[in-house]
Formats: structure tokens, C-alpha cells, sequence
């Protein structure tokens, strides 16, 4: 689960999107921050449809093609970060602001995302780099099976628990 935000970090959130948006000579409109904030009140990876639909019942006149436009220019500015995750082709997205290092665990059948650190991770990273005289910029490591939880939708029949 991810912390939340304190009034101060939200704010400098927001400075960075302004900031961003002013250099790019895009406007600075409500409905894109509404955007971040919805973004950043989820603990969830979420797909822009999903983020579209909780807007909707929020306010009423913001548009598909406002939340996925918001979504890209907010990749682009680095406080978001997007991921495939292998259900059909469908992005999903985070905040990245003060973001840690983290991998996945997909569930196949119920889509469930579950975040998890090892710092040996981060420490095999780096020998490897060490080793091939590489600079790694980043790492995305998603691990794929079936979950355990009594509550996954689309469980295979059979599967041992």
C-alpha cells in the first residue's frame, strides 16, 4: 500500500505539473488536476478507463480524452508511471512522486496487483551493471502466477491453494 501524501507534497505535486505544463505551453486546467488527484488518491494500479469512471461520479464534465491526455502529459513529467501488465493490453498507471522501488506480483485469473521491495533485488542490479560496465536507468521485474486469496475472481477450477 502506498503513503499517502501530506498537504505540503501534494502541493509540490501540483507546483511540478504547473511548472511542467507552463514550460510546454499547455493551459493549466482544472480537469487535469483533477486528473493527478485521482490519480494519487488511489492505492491501486489503475487503468484510464477505471480512472475516467471514478471522475465521472466526481464531476460531471470532464471527458475520456481529458483523462488520457492528462495520464500521457503526466508520464511525460515524470509523476506518473505507466505499466503493462499483460491484461490485455491494458495500462495501468501510479503515482511516481516520491517513489521507492518496488516489482509486482500479477494474479492471472483476478488481475490483482500486489507490490513487494527486496533490497537483494536492487543489490543483484547492481553487481550485474558492475559486471557488463552498464548504467541502469531502471528495472521492471512483474512476476505472473495464481493467487492464493479465497476472494479471486476467475479462479481455475482445481487449482491447489
Amino acid at each position: 500500500m502506498r503513503k499517502r501524501l501530506s498537504p505540503d507534497q501534494r502541493q509540490e505535486v501540483h507546483d511540478l505539473f504547473r511548472r511542467y505544463l507552463h514550460r510546454q505551453g499547455f493551459r493549466q486546467t482544472p480537469e487535469r488536476f483533477e486528473v493527478l488527484d485521482a490519480l494519487y488518491d488511489t492505492d491501486e494500479h489503475i487503468d484510464a478507463d477505471e480512472l475516467y469512471y471514478r471522475l465521472r461520479t466526481r464531476k460531471r464534465s470532464i471527458s475520456r480524452a481529458t483523462v488520457y491526455n492528462t495520464l500521457n502529459l503526466l508520464e511525460a513529467c515524470d509523476l506518473v508511471i505507466s505499466h503493462q501488465f499483460g491484461d490485455k493490453g491494458a495500462t495501468r498507471y501510479e503515482p511516481s512522486f516520491r517513489y521507492w522501488q518496488h516489482d509486482h506480483l500479477i494474479c492471472l485469473d483476478c488481475s490483482k496487483v500486489l507490490e513487494f521491495c527486496d533490497p537483494r533485488i536492487q543489490r543483484i542490479q547492481d553487481l550485474v551493471a558492475e559486471i557488463y560496465n552498464f548504467e541502469i536507468k531502471s528495472h521492471d521485474l512483474n512476476l505472473y502466477g495464481h493467487c492464493r486469496r479465497d476472494d479471486c475472481t476467475h479462479r481455475q477450477s482445481g487449482l491447489a491453494r
